[in-house]
C-alpha cells in the first residue's frame, strides 16, 4: 500500500506482544504455530476440494472457498509476527510495514464479516426458499456478491487508515498489542485523532452491525423453517449445524464488538489483546471444521480424491 504521510518523526514501532507471559514464549509459539498451520491446511483443503470436485461447485461452496481464501490472508497478516514475538519478545516494525499490516488486516476482517452475511443469506435461501434458490443464486450473482464483499471491505477501511497514516507520530512508539491495529496506533499519534477515530469506529459499527443484523434475520427464519420440519431426525441434524455456526458467530461478533464498537474500551489493552486472539487464532481454526469439514459431501469428495491418488 502506497501511503503518503508527513510530519512524522517515528520511523518504526515496537510491538509489545504479551510481556506478562513471555517466560512461556516457547510453549505459546508451538501452540500458535500448530493453530496457524491447522487453519491454513483446513482452509487450503476447502479451496482445493471445492474446485476439484464438480459436485461441490455450488453457490454455498463457492462462498465457503472465498471465505477460506480471505481467512488465509487474514491470519497471515498477523500470526507470523506474533510467532516471532513469542520467540524473541518485543519486535520492531517499520512505519510503512505497520500501516500496511493494519490496512490488510482491517480490509480482510471487514470482508470476512460481509462474507459471513452472504453465507447466512445463502443458507436462508437454500432452506427457506428452495424452489427459487437456483434461479436467485446464479453463478453471476455469486461472483458479484463476493466482489461486492471485497469492494466494501476496501472502501470502508481505506479512508480511516490512510488518514491516520498522514498524522504526526513524534512521541512514544510502543504499541501495546501483538499487531498494528487502528486503536493502539491512534493513541500514539501526536495529532488530534478524535475525528478519524470517530470515523473509523462509526464505520466499524456499520460493518459489524449490518452483518450481524442480516445474519440474525437469516438464522431466525431458518430456525422457524427447521421447527416446521416433519422429521425429528431432520430437525435435530439442522439444529446441530445451526448451533455450531452460531457458536463461531458469537465468538467473532462478541470479540469485535468489545474491541471496535466501544472506542473507550481500547484503553483495556490486556483485554483487547486476548479478544483479538479469539479472532486471529481460535475462530480461524474452528471455521474450516464447523462450516465445511463436518459435511458429508466434503467427506465423500475427500475419499474420492484419495482413491484417485492411490
Amino acid at each position: 500500500m502506497a501511503v503518503a504521510w508527513n510530519k512524522t518523526e517515528v520511523q518504526e514501532f515496537i510491538l509489545e506482544g504479551f510481556p506478562a507471559v513471555q517466560h512461556l514464549g516457547n510453549i505459546l509459539f508451538l501452540v500458535h504455530l500448530l493453530a496457524y498451520l491447522a487453519s491454513l491446511m483446513g482452509n487450503t483443503l476447502i479451496i482445493s476440494v471445492t474446485w476439484a470436485d464438480h459436485r461441490l461447485q455450488t453457490p454455498m461452496y463457492f462462498f465457503l472457498s472465498s471465505f477460506a481464501f480471505v481467512e488465509c490472508g487474514f491470519i497471515t497478516s498477523v500470526i507470523p509476527k506474533l510467532l516471532t514475538i513469542f520467540l524473541s519478545g518485543r519486535q520492531t516494525i517499520s512505519f510503512a510495514a505497520c500501516f500496511t499490516q493494519a490496512f490488510f488486516f482491517l480490509i480482510l476482517g471487514a470482508t470476512i464479516f460481509f462474507l459471513m452475511a452472504v453465507l447466512s443469506l445463502d443458507r436462508y435461501l437454500a432452506i427457506c426458499k428452495p424452489l427459487h434458490y437456483s434461479s436467485i443464486m446464479s453463478p453471476r450473482v455469486c461472483f458479484l456478491l463476493v466482489t461486492a464483499c471485497f469492494a466494501l471491505g476496501f472502501l470502508f477501511v481505506l479512508v480511516p487508515v490512510v488518514t491516520l497514516s498522514r498524522l504526526s507520530f513524534c512521541g512514544p512508539n510502543v504499541i501495546p498489542h501483538f499487531f498494528c491495529d487502528f486503536g493502539p496506533l491512534a493513541k500514539l499519534s501526536c495529532s488530534e485523532t478524535k475525528p478519524v477515530e470517530t470515523l473509523f469506529f462509526s464505520l466499524a459499527f456499520l460493518v459489524i452491525f449490518t452483518s450481524f443484523l442480516l445474519t440474525i434475520i437469516a438464522y431466525s427464519n431458518i430456525v422457524v423453517t427447521i421447527v416446521r420440519l416433519p422429521s425429528a431426525k431432520e430437525r435435530k441434524k439442522a439444529f446441530s449445524t445451526c448451533s455450531s455456526h452460531l457458536i463461531v458467530l458469537s465468538l467473532m461478533y462478541g470479540s469485535c464488538f468489545l474491541i471496535y464498537i466501544k472506542p473507550k474500551q481500547t484503553s483495556r489493552v490486556d483485554f483487547n489483546r486476548q479478544a483479538a486472539l479469539v479472532n486471529t487464532v481460535l475462530t480461524p481454526v474452528l471455521n474450516p471444521v464447523i462450516y465445511t469439514l463436518r459435511n458429508k459431501q466434503v467427506h465423500q469428495a475427500l475419499r474420492d480424491a484419495l482413491c484417485r491418488v492411490k
